[in-house]
């Protein structure tokens, strides 16, 4: 388990926090026979998104789940869930474990991840998120997400952002797709500002409310035609049934981490078959694994949107995984490799290394 903070090529900026460097949890974990799997634990530093942050998920990992699973034996992930399941709450901690534990699975049953999990295609259409308030420099980023291929844009909005300058960016670019992502920004007092942008043309609206006014979002959506996704409103299966029974939202915005991990993820993913309601796989600002996973994920033949996930030098200049996940013409293209295609660098992870904690520790082949 590695601890890294990495900087960012320039900061990430919303109504809620600033982000200038990734820290980060990085897991390997390796089975009786040597088969390494690999995870990555998606908390921030500070608490602004979930409740969990880096030294929460650290701690839980170090004193609670690795004592609960270490050295025992698991056929399946839902049976490493189970064992985990004795600890409450710490999902983005235990989704890092169950994600390492579906890597090594789907290289023992020697199939690529996106395949095992019943994926039906490998190229998978990939987003950029645009964090800008000068509509210059946002009009600019746009014009060269566009010019890269990307299909997806992905604008963070508050109660101060301009609904008319985003209108006028929408009509600029037709061919493209924009989601605006409020991260809670908007209140009781605030729908008067949030229903102008029903006329500006985006695909839909993330998380307009804070993530405890589920009423109060499925009475705005009712009067809006522009479909909200639910993002920090879903930590479970059982919010997205809630979600559903409410009419909170219209679309789920799945992101593994935030749930407890694939497996959590499956079950929102059929429950979303059932009722039909659109899921769009949410990225984080996040390294190499997540993305891998969160691709596999977006193969499944019910997706949507498929991501808002970008080549992993979008916000750093390295990846950390290795091969580094790239975007090509907007299409991330998924292995046929069994597992989930990617392992950690470990001469970069050195470089941005703050601490780490081995287990059981035996020599990597070659080494």
């Amino acid at each position: 388990m590695y601890h890294v903070k990495v900087p960012l090529k320039k900061p990430f900026t919303t109504h809620l926090q600033s982000v200038e460097e990734r820290e980060s949890i990085l897991i390997e974990m390796m089975d009786a026979d040597g088969t390494i799997g690999v995870g990555e634990c998606v908390a921030f530093t500070s608490p602004w998104y979930t409740e969990e942050t880096v030294s929460t998920a650290w701690r839980a990992i170090e004193q609670w789940l690795m004592p609960l699973i270490l050295n025992e034996t698991f056929t399946h992930p839902n049976e490493l869930d189970r064992a985990m399941s004795f600890v409450k709450g710490n999902r983005m901690a235990k989704a890092s474990l169950n994600h390492a534990f579906w890597d090594i699975y789907s290289k023992k049953m020697n199939q690529p991840l996106w395949k095992l999990i019943g994926g039906v295609r490998n190229d998978i259409e990939a987003g950029v998120v645009i964090a800008e308030n000068n509509f210059p420099n946002l009009f600019k980023k746009v014009d060269e997400a566009a010019t890269a291929g990307y299909k997806r844009v992905k604008l963070k909005i508050s109660t101060t952002s301009n609904p008319t300058e985003l209108k006028e960016l929408v009509n600029r670019f037709p061919n493209l797709q924009f989601f605006a992502d409020a991260n809670g920004a908007f209140s009781k007092d605030s729908i008067h500002i949030l229903q102008q942008y029903d006329e500006v043309g985006l695909t839909l609206i993330e998380q307009p409310f804070n993530e405890d006014e589920n009423l109060l979002s499925a009475q705005v959506q009712a009067t809006m035609k522009t479909p909200f996704a639910l993002d920090e409103s879903i930590t479970s299966y059982s919010d997205a049934k809630q979600m559903n029974h409410d009419q909170s939202g219209k679309i789920i915005v799945l992101k593994q981490g935030r749930v407890g991990g694939l497996s959590e993820a499956l079950k929102i993913h059929q429950l979303a078959m059932e009722v039909n309601i659109p899921l769009w796989i949410g990225g984080m600002i996040e390294f190499g694994v997540s993305k891998a996973f969160n691709a596999a994920f977006a193969s499944l033949p019910s997706i949507k949107y498929p991501g808002d996930f970008s080549s992993a030098d979008y916000f750093f200049e390295q990846d950390l995984a290795t091969p580094p996940v790239q975007v090509q013409n907007g299409i991330y293209s998924l292995t046929n490799e069994p597992g989930v295609g990617v392992l950690w660098n470990h001469e970069l992870i050195e470089q941005f290394l703050i601490k780490k904690q081995v287990w059981n520790e035996k020599p990597r082949k070659g080494t």
